[in-house]
């Protein structure tokens, strides 16, 4: 037993002594991650992939003369054939998978300030933030890949039928060389309003913008995480909404992501996000690497929510009436007006007519009706509003009014109010309008063959000389076209 004892002594001591003769302190070395610069002079601009993109379009379209890129154009795709001289474009990585927000792509811009152009590559590789970080400029061999468009977005893989799918794991050093450069990618400011097509698949900038309320404020909200709702399947979405006008976006977040359970920030400011489509390719969407690229150092009592005025609902109406209208005088498919209405586009080129159908969405006889379907505007704003209705001189007032919707979709139909607009059109943005939280107007998931009664809206918590606006904001975007029809307005008092 003494002898056994002695042993595993002897042995210790060995073991501080080859351990001590192995490191003298404390100090380790980072491994070196340094490598040679490719050696890769044939490049050519990610552009000129887009262009290629474009002739095909044209060609099949039987079009000879140069076409923009359509990017709603999902079926042409242009193949770079094996050759001796091999072709690169470079980029820099702007997008990051280590949160989970996004899963065996790179997203690539062609210049890490001021980029013109912006790429999604395919890869069945995962994990890639380890060697294609943000900032990290790459070069991907072009020969033997084609490029077309993918949910919306130019997208660059290996062809699969006639779509663009994933390159190889194997292939993945075949296709894509890592420079040692890492530059600091500056986000391209772009506000809401003006997202478009050749902007996607880009680092921007957004300013001033904030949650839209009823999602992270209402206590009775399921939208107030990122992605874990009971209705997020494969990706949260989230109203995204501009304080410096009316423009609101998709903010996307993927289920899969590790901050999808975290709450959403509830107060205003900035952040940067990658733009891109929606998995149908019809609707804009932003979508951050991770909660740290958003910025909202404003308070929720900094918030950029409208005045809501909200008198709550009265038991009836008074016999004075001071406004109405049926809209039965009106010429069917002609602007509403006359009746001291105001007819007001603001955005677009849609506005408030008069309109008439019977069937199934039948209208009552002829309505007010708004719709931004097929417009093919980027956005579309009207308003509708009332003559002055003096508040101060009359007692016990009420709105009452109804309304009824072709699928509303994404568009918005508010009633606003106001004591301090001018009567004029140009005063109509700069005036202070608040909404009347009370009336009901109808929402997306009603039949759209029922009309819809707003209630006996009180409007004696105001005061002054007021007028009431009908405001609708939509788009030409399939997923923000909805109708409204509007009828019977009455406002009345004691």
């Amino acid at each position: 037993m003494r002898t056994l004892k002695i042993n595993k002594l002897i042995l210790l001591l060995i073991g501080f002594v080859v351990v001590s003769s192995c490191v003298e302190d404390d100090d380790f070395d980072t491994p070196n991650l340094s490598f040679d610069e490719p050696n890769i002079t044939n490049t050519r601009e990610m552009s000129s992939l887009a262009g290629d993109l474009a002739q095909e379009q044209s060609a099949n379209d039987d079009i000879f003369d140069p076409q923009p890129l359509d990017y709603s154009n999902e079926s042409d795709t242009v193949s770079y054939l094996f050759n001796e001289n091999d072709e690169y474009i470079t980029g820099y990585v702007v997008s990051s998978d280590e949160a989970g927000n996004f899963f065996e792509e790179i997203i690539l811009q062609d210049k890490a300030e001021n980029p013109t152009i912006g790429i999604k590559l395919l890869i069945d590789v995962n994990p890639l933030f380890t060697k294609y970080e943000v900032g990290r400029k790459v070069y991907v061999k072009i020969n033997g890949l084609s490029v077309g468009i993918t949910n919306g977005v130019l997208t660059l893989g290996v062809l699969n039928g006639s779509e663009v799918d994933k390159i190889a794991s194997s292939q993945e050093t075949a296709f894509i060389q890592r420079s040692n450069e890492v530059a600091t990618i500056v986000p391209l400011p772009l506000a809401i309003a003006d997202f478009a097509e050749d902007k996607t698949n880009m680092m921007i900038a957004l300013g001033d913008v904030q949650f839209n309320r009823t999602e992270v404020l209402d206590e009775d909200s399921d939208f107030t995480t990122y992605a874990s709702s009971q209705s997020d399947q494969f990706d949260g979405e989230r109203t995204l909404e501009s304080c410096g006008s009316s423009a609101s976006t998709i903010f996307s977040t993927s289920t899969f992501a590790d901050f999808k359970g975290l709450a959403l920030p509830t107060g205003r400011g900035s952040m940067n996000a990658i733009l891109s489509r929606n998995f149908e390719g019809e609707a804009f969407i932003v979508s951050v690497n991770t909660p740290e690229d958003i910025t909202f150092d404003s308070g929720v009592d900094m918030r950029c929510d409208p005045i809501e005025v909200s008198c709550g609902l009265a038991d009836n109406a008074g016999g004075n009436n001071l406004f109405e209208d049926d809209f039965e005088s009106q010429t069917v498919n002609a602007l509403i007006s006359g009746n001291g209405w105001t007819n007001y586009i603001q955005e677009g080129t849609e506005g408030w007519v008069a309109y008439t159908q019977g069937g199934t969405n039948s209208s009552q006889g002829v309505s007010a009706r708004i719709d931004s379907f097929t417009s093919g505007d980027a956005s579309s704003i009207a308003w509708l509003i009332t003559p002055q209705i003096d508040l101060d001189a009359n007692n016990d007032v009420t709105l009452q009014f109804e309304t009824s919707n072709s699928f509303s979709d994404g568009s918005t139909m508010e009633v606003l109010i106001s004591n301090d607009w001018d009567g004029t059109e140009e005063g109509i943005t700069s005036a202070t309008w608040g909404i009347l939280s009370d009336a009901y107007v109808t929402q997306d998931d009603d039949f759209f063959g029922d009309w819809f009664e707003s209630g006996i809206v009180d409007l004696s918590c105001a005061s002054g000389q007021v007028y009431i606006a009908f405001k609708y904001v939509g788009s030409g975007n399939e997923d923000f076209d909805g109708t409204y029809e509007l009828d019977f307005v009455s406002i009345d008092a004691q």
